[in-house]
C-alpha cells in the first residue's frame, strides 16, 4: 500500500470514487464486491402471433388462484379448480380491436396450448371486466395465437382415456363432475375436429356443443378415432353447452346427466370422488 494516512483521495491522486473505494479495501484486506449482475438484454419483439410470441406471453403471465380470472370461472359455477395449471393470469392484456384503433388493456385469462408432448404451441386469451367478473365488454373478447391445428388446452395427463371439447370452460364445467378424467380444449369447432390422439387413446369422449358446428366436430371425431382403433363416445348437454347446464340445472342435474352418458368402468373410475 503506497498511500499513507488520512484521505485517500487526497493522499493517493485519486479522483474517481470507485479508485477510492478500491485502494480502501486494499489498505484494509476486504474482498472485492461481487460484480454487479448485468440488466436483462432486451430481447427482440416476436413475429405477431407467432408461437414465440405465445410461449412470451404465458411465461410473462402468473398463477389464476386469488385473481379476477378465479373469480371469472367461480362466477360461471367453475368452482374445482385442480389440475388447472395451464391457465394462467395477465393483469394487463394488449388489446387492439383493429390495426387502426389504439390499443388497450385488460385483465386476462392465458390458457397456455400445447401439443402432445407439452411444448407450448399457442395460447388463447379471454379478456375480462374486473368489475362484473365477466367477458369484458369489448368486440372479441376471445383471441388465440400461435399454432393451434392439432393442438389443444390440456388438463390432466391424456392416457387411455380423455375428453375432448370445444371451449374451456365448457371443458371445465364437464370436469366439476369428473375431476380425475384428462380433458382438452381445441378452442373452436374445426379445431376440435382436428385434434391429434395420443398414442395411448383408447376411448374418447367428446363433449358436444349443442350446436351444428358441434355436429360437425363430433362426426369428424367419430370417423377420425374409428379409424385409429379408438372407440368414441358422445356426451351432449340438455342445454346449448355443459356450461349452460351447470349453471342453469346445476351441479346435481350435470352429474346425473353425465353419469348416464359416460361407461359405467369410468364412472366407478373418474366420477367416485364426485358421487
Amino acid at each position: 500500500m503506497t498511500c499513507k494516512t488520512g484521505p485517500l483521495r487526497e493522499s493517493c491522486g485519486l479522483v474517481d470514487f470507485k479508485d477510492v473505494a478500491d485502494e480502501a479495501r486494499t489498505f484494509l484486506s476486504m474482498p472485492s464486491p461481487e460484480p454487479e449482475p448485468r440488466q436483462h438484454q432486451r430481447q427482440d419483439p416476436a413475429p405477431h402471433g407467432s408461437p414465440e410470441a405465445a410461449r412470451r406471453l404465458v411465461k410473462m403471465s402468473q398463477p389464476i388462484m386469488g385473481t379476477i380470472v378465479e373469480a371469472y370461472l367461480r362466477e360461471r359455477g367453475i368452482t374445482d379448480l385442480r389440475g388447472t395449471g395451464s391457465l394462467h393470469y395477465h393483469p394487463r392484456c394488449y388489446y387492439r380491436p383493429d390495426e387502426h384503433s389504439p390499443t388497450e388493456t385488460w385483465p386476462a385469462m392465458i390458457a397456455a396450448v400445447t401439443d402432445l408432448r407439452g411444448k407450448i404451441t399457442g395460447a388463447h386469451r379471454t379478456w375480462l371486466d374486473p368489475r362484473r367478473q365477466d367477458k369484458a365488454p369489448i368486440d372479441t373478447p376471445r383471441r388465440a395465437l400461435g399454432d393451434l391445428l392439432g393442438n389443444a388446452v390440456r388438463f390432466g395427463l391424456g392416457g387411455e382415456v380423455m375428453a375432448a371439447g370445444e371451449g374451456i370452460e365448457t371443458v371445465l364445467s364437464l370436469r366439476q363432475v369428473l375431476p380425475d378424467m384428462p380433458m382438452l380444449a381445441g378452442l373452436s369447432a374445426a379445431h376440435l375436429a382436428a385434434i391429434l390422439f395420443p398414442d395411448a387413446l383408447r376411448r374418447l369422449y367428446i363433449v358436444r356443443d349443442n350446436d351444428p358446428a358441434g355436429d360437425g366436430a363430433r362426426d369428424s371425431l367419430i370417423e377420425r378415432a374409428n379409424a385409429a382403433g379408438i372407440e368414441a363416445i358422445v356426451i351432449s348437454p340438455e342445454l346449448g353447452d355443459f356450461n349452460e347446464d351447470l349453471r342453469i340445472l346445476g351441479i346435481e342435474a350435470l352429474r346425473t346427466e353425465t353419469r348416464m352418458q359416460v361407461a359405467p368402468q369410468d364412472v366407478a373410475r373418474f366420477m367416485a370422488l364426485a358421487a
